[in-house]
């Protein structure tokens, strides 16, 4: 069974210091979290960005000035910037990190209600054009899929070339809108991608573990952090995304499951060798 590849979600767009107060906003915060998540066993940053304010933003030089401070703080770590952005950018400016040429980005397969009048919203164009941007760019996406729709959408889009293989998937479970964070429905999203595809699951809240568990078991990958989940236990704030990822370093550890470095990691997605 291959290594596990530990995702670290360490702020997202959504959660705030009134939810948890180690959740990041400024630089000195995120380079913070994301070394305590990496020293934890954590090869993939998976990186939101905001104004110290923390109020969301996709301006490509705050995602440098975060990246590049990480970076010199954990040279090898895999850092992966979302182009989810928030409910109401455009596409252009969703997609500013990806000037930047990381070596993975997220590219979002369809559209979801968020709740009340949030409408997260990614048309099949809006797909395509992120797609194509990637492959010109050399970017490997993660492909997030909030429900089975957006996995049989990126398999047309793939055969279509605007997707390369191999594929990588994330299974986001639990948001509202999208598919629950049921062992039924992991099974049902594990299930329908094709033979030569990895994936990561990211369950949402109360989720978060159980489906950690599920994926470590299956063979698949696993992403945690304060973008999907603050606490450790129930009840209990955790103190930090490290504390999160080394949660789910004892499970593998438990299950006989080793943790990939960022260098076997990049083996495992076929990234390039830094």
């Amino acid at each position: 069974m291959e290594k596990l590849i530990i995702t670290a979600a360490i702020c997202g767009a959504e959660v705030l210091k009134e939810h948890n107060p180690a959740v990041p906003y400024t630089i000195e915060e995120c380079v913070r979290e994301a070394k305590s998540a990496y020293d934890a066993g954590a090869s993939i940053i998976h990186l939101h960005v905001r104004t110290d304010d923390g109020t969301p933003t996709q301006d490509k030089n705050r995602f440098k000035a975060v990246m590049d401070a990480i970076h010199a703080e954990i040279p090898d770590v895999i850092i992966q910037p979302s182009t989810g952005g928030a409910v109401g950018m455009t596409n252009d400016e969703r997609l500013q990190p990806t000037e930047l040429v990381p070596e993975m980005a997220t590219l979002d397969c369809g559209t979801c209600n968020f709740g009340g009048d949030d409408v997260f919203t990614n048309t099949e164009n809006t797909i395509k054009y992120f797609g194509q941007r990637m492959i010109e760019r050399g970017i490997k996406p993660e492909l997030e899929c909030f429900d089975k729709s957006m996995i049989d959408m990126a398999l047309r889009l793939q055969k279509k070339g605007f997707i390369n293989l191999p594929m990588h998937f994330d299974f986001v479970m639990g948001v509202n809108g999208g598919i629950s964070g049921e062992l039924r429905d992991f099974l049902f999203l594990r299930e329908s991608i094709p033979a030569g595809a990895t994936y990561t699951v990211a369950g949402i809240g109360r989720y978060e573990f159980p489906l950690a568990m599920a994926a470590i078991i299956d063979g698949g990958h696993v992403r945690v952090g304060f973008e999907d989940n603050v606490f450790i236990s129930k009840g209990v704030l955790a103190k930090s995304n490290g504390e999160l990822v080394a949660k789910v370093v004892r499970m593998a550890k438990e299950l006989g499951r080793e943790i990939a470095t960022p260098k076997e990691a990049r083996e495992i997605l076929g990234l390039k060798q830094k």
